[in-house]
């Protein structure tokens, strides 16, 4: 098997801390998407490598869970954006990519269902307009006063004393 016997109680602990350090309810609702999806994402990668590893008589499982696992990495992403953008006052574009990024996620699985294979260039192309795109609304952020201290000094070029 290619996931370490330590990794699934590793991903359960992390995510149920997440859970529990919540304190409203959009903590609770991102740490549960990013909680399944870092979870779903390791499940079925590790599934599809057992199987294609083990791949003599089981062509068609193979297929399938590649096509999984190249769907699940949208989700992931997704999930991954999604502290970010709940928790963050992040302007007026955060709100549309909330919804938007999960739409991404929706059309690419679409892609690989059913140009699974085909047009590699196209499905990475994908990927990495998914991964960069939502980060633009910090260009939407809305100005908040620096801190005392910290890094904000050093990130500024300002002395802090």
């Amino acid at each position: 098997m290619n996931m370490r016997p330590t990794v699934p109680p590793m991903l359960i602990l992390g995510s149920s801390n997440l859970y529990f350090l919540s304190d409203d309810d959009w903590e609770t609702i991102s740490a549960w998407i990013y909680g399944l999806g870092l979870c779903g994402l390791f499940v079925v990668s590790t599934m599809f490598h057992t199987v294609s590893w083990k791949k003599s008589h089981l062509r068609m499982v193979e297929h399938c869970l590649h096509m999984f696992d190249r769907m699940v990495i949208y989700f992931f992403i997704a999930a991954s954006y999604a502290p970010w953008l709940n928790l963050r006052e992040l302007g007026p574009w955060a709100s549309h990519m909330r919804w938007l990024v999960w739409i991404m996620a929706s059309v690419g699985t679409i892609y690989v269902f059913f140009f699974h294979e085909r047009y590699k260039l196209v499905e990475l192309l994908c990927y990495v307009v998914m991964g960069f795109f939502p980060a633009l609304v910090i260009l939407s952020m809305v100005s908040v006063p620096p801190a005392q201290g910290g890094a904000s000094p050093w990130l500024e070029g300002t002395d802090s004393a």
